[in-house]
């Protein structure tokens, strides 16, 4: 066994092979993000958001990571490697029911505290207290009306229950399906000023015996299903395309199951009937973490009166994202953009100057045309009401919409019937990849002929997550990046997969070719004694060739720093193989999302969508793009990515046993969110932009 990851042989990715299994990762991710949970210094509104967030990631592991991994086991031949994942499956549960116990303890950390505010999360609440006849009185207006009568139970009725839904198990050998559309989170303001918090699952348990005049109180149990579900579009006949995506989208309630939760007084024999009936392991049977609707705290948090929110010690302050005047007037968008591009960081700088850039086009009589793709888009979006506008003004709209978007298939659906009634030309895509690139087109007619505007983004056109995601992007009036753009918009409309482009690097075709070539053109000046550094951020890092090309580039010389926020499957800092890389990664109150890919020697910087994973370089459509403009370039390379290396409040680092480890950090330590809030509301005074401050509009 070579010396890494003494202590954990089993979670490599293969016996002996220098890479954690990218679940290990996925999971030490979600603890990071507990930990900000539990860190005392974060206002507790924050904390308790961190804490909703992992209890929706960890359905969300369950339901993809875990149940990939269940059908490996299930197909694998090979007797070695099958006890190899059988060990390795093991040690993943038992780190879920650790994890589980602590998300527990978390919450009634939390809810001490927030007592102590005015915010009351309730648990049981005894018999004739105002909270349990408050909550009595929720539970019969706003949850009794819509339960279905008991019916008799046998466990083996459990298989017709859908994915995350909820189910009420009565001593008495009776039953009550929960629907899905039950709020999961009620809010209730007394007259003493306090707020109560009421989780379904704690309504359920105290009121539902009584209402359906039972003796006993119930079990409550939840059941995950496997939720990874394969959708191959139509290539033959495009009008099938919605059919396929709304039976693909159901067939996810009828996915194997992969985890029952319980809650409640609990029988054990009626677990051991649950799990012989579903064909479960008892590793795979967990206690609810304090509540089973803990993601349902995220309803919670817009909801609370204004002075909870504004309270100091509860929430953080909203800063008001920094908006270019030329930006914030759409009629001077297209003149300024001719002179320079233009850098975007959010939720530093506003979505809005990306919709005004839309809303510009949309009512300027010389543009022709607007083209654009979308991943994630929220349902009121500004971005979808501009896009109407152009259609009925007479322009061509164009828009590529994927529908499968992992949990937005339907929604995504539905604004794509919603934008053809608006005569809108709306494609979906390749049946063999997923559209992932962020980019759009503008075409518009000028004294000296065509011109084409770009949009190229790392995220979403989503302004809901622009407020909390961090993204870059740039847009430009560059005729190179215009051109590439439009080879892309129609080789999509014509069923083909892009090809031909001269500055935008597409994946499949040749990203993840130039990311090796890239680092091997480090590693060769590293070896002659050249200056060579690489520095990736991205989301995952688990492509295993590009992580033997960077422990290369290390055993040659090359200082490596990556800024991974999520799964990471190369190991850092071990003798002889990795010694001059360094792993970092930032759990915040933004989540971080933005892709930089930056090649010291060759002094090449890239944005991108794609992660450093197999899927975004051989299973989606993916785009990198060059920053071509100096000042932007100058501000990335010499301001965000030495901001992002300097954090000591945030960053923790990957140690060569696979567990991270915050960095130590003084009274004067670096926070980059709070930087970049800093620089953006300083108008980027004194960095390589240099923005006019009265150029700002707030």
């Amino acid at each position: 066994m070579p010396r890494f990851l003494p202590t954990l042989p089993h979670l490599l990715s293969s016996p002996g092979r220098p890479f954690i299994q990218r679940d290990l990762g996925t999971l030490q991710f979600n603890e990071r993000v507990l930990a900000e949970a539990r860190t005392s210094s974060n206002p507790l509104l924050e904390r308790l958001k961190f804490l909703a967030i992992t209890s929706s990631n960890l359905d969300e592991f369950f339901m993809i990571r875990y149940a990939s991994l269940d059908r490996s086991i299930r197909g694998q031949k090979n007797r070695r490697a099958a006890r190899h994942l059988l060990r390795t499956r093991d040690a993943l549960l038992e780190m879920v029911t650790a994890f589980a116990a602590k998300q527990a303890e978390t919450f009634d950390l939390l809810a001490g505290a927030l007592d102590a505010k005015g915010l009351r999360l309730i648990r049981r609440a005894g018999a004739n207290t105002p909270e349990f006849l408050q909550g009595r009185d929720l539970f019969h207006r706003e949850i009794l009306p819509h339960l279905p009568p008991p019916e008799p139970f046998r466990p083996s009725r459990l298989g017709g229950l859908e994915n995350l839904k909820s189910a009420l198990v009565f001593p008495s050998g009776l039953w009550v399906a929960v629907s899905r559309r039950l709020a999961p989170v009620h809010l209730h303001e007394g007259e003493d000023g306090v707020v109560r918090v009421f989780f379904l699952d704690d309504l359920l348990l105290t009121h539902a015996a009584e209402a359906f005049r039972l003796k006993d109180g119930p079990t409550l149990l939840r059941l995950t299903r496997d939720g990874d579900i394969p959708v191959e579009l139509s290539e033959e006949d495009p009008s099938a395309v919605p059919d396929i995506i709304r039976s693909g989208v159901g067939s996810r309630d009828r996915g194997r199951p992969v985890r029952l939760q319980y809650e409640g007084e609990t029988p054990r024999d009626l677990l051991d009937h649950c799990v012989a009936a579903l064909r479960l392991s008892p590793r795979q049977v967990h206690p609810a973490p304090g509540s089973l609707f803990l993601s349902g705290l995220w309803s919670v948090l817009g909801r609370l009166p204004e002075r909870l929110r504004q309270d100091p010690d509860l929430s953080l302050p909203v800063p008001t994202p920094f908006l270019l005047t030329s930006l914030a007037s759409p009629e001077r968008i297209f003149a300024e953009l001719k002179n320079r591009d233009i850098l975007l960081h959010h939720p530093y700088e506003s979505f809005e100057g990306y919709v005004n850039f839309i809303r510009a086009a949309a009512a300027d009589p010389r543009v022709t045309s607007i083209q654009q793709t979308v991943y994630r888009m929220d349902a009121l979006s500004p971005v979808v009401a501009a896009l109407k506008a152009a259609a009925r003004a007479g322009k061509k709209v164009r828009v590529v919409i994927e529908l499968r978007a992992r949990f937005d298939e339907m929604n995504n659906l539905r604004l794509a019937e919603e934008l053809r009634r608006e005569k809108v030309d709306v494609a979906f895509g390749l049946n063999r990849l997923k559209v992932h690139a962020k980019i759009a087109l503008v075409t518009r007619r000028e004294e000296d002929g065509e011109r084409l505007y770009s949009h190229l983004s790392t995220g979403n056109y989503n302004a809901a997550t622009a407020r909390a995601y961090e993204d870059l992007a740039v847009l430009s009036a560059r005729p190179e990046l215009g051109e590439d753009a439009r080879l892309f918009f129609d080789a999509l409309h014509r069923g083909e997969t892009p090809a031909g482009f001269k500055t935008l690097v597409p994946a499949p075709a040749r990203l993840h070719r130039l990311m090796l070539q890239l680092i091997e053109n480090e590693t060769a000046a590293a070896r002659a004694g050249r200056p060579a550094a690489l520095f990736a951020k991205v989301n995952a890092l688990v492509d295993e060739g590009l992580i033997e090309s960077l422990y290369r580039a290390s055993q040659a010389g090359v200082k490596i720093d990556l800024m991974v926020r999520g799964a990471c499957s190369l190991i850092p800092g071990v003798k002889g193989l990795s010694d001059n890389i360094r792993v970092r990664s930032i759990v915040d109150r933004y989540l971080e999302h933005s892709r930089i890919y930056y090649f010291g020697h060759a002094d090449r910087l890239y944005l991108s969508s794609a992660d450093w994973m197999p899927r975004n370089f051989f299973s989606r459509l993916e785009i990198a793009f060059p920053v071509l403009d100096d000042r932007l370039r100058r501000f990335l390379r010499e301001v965000v990515i030495p901001t992002y290396l300097a954090d000591t409040v945030k960053a923790r680092e990957l140690t060569p046993q696979g567990t991270w480890r915050k960095r130590p950090s003084g009274p004067n330590g670096v926070r980059a969110q709070f930087f970049f809030e800093d620089m953006a509301r300083r108008g980027y005074h004194g960095t390589p932009l240099q923005w006019n401050p009265a150029g700002a509009s707030t």
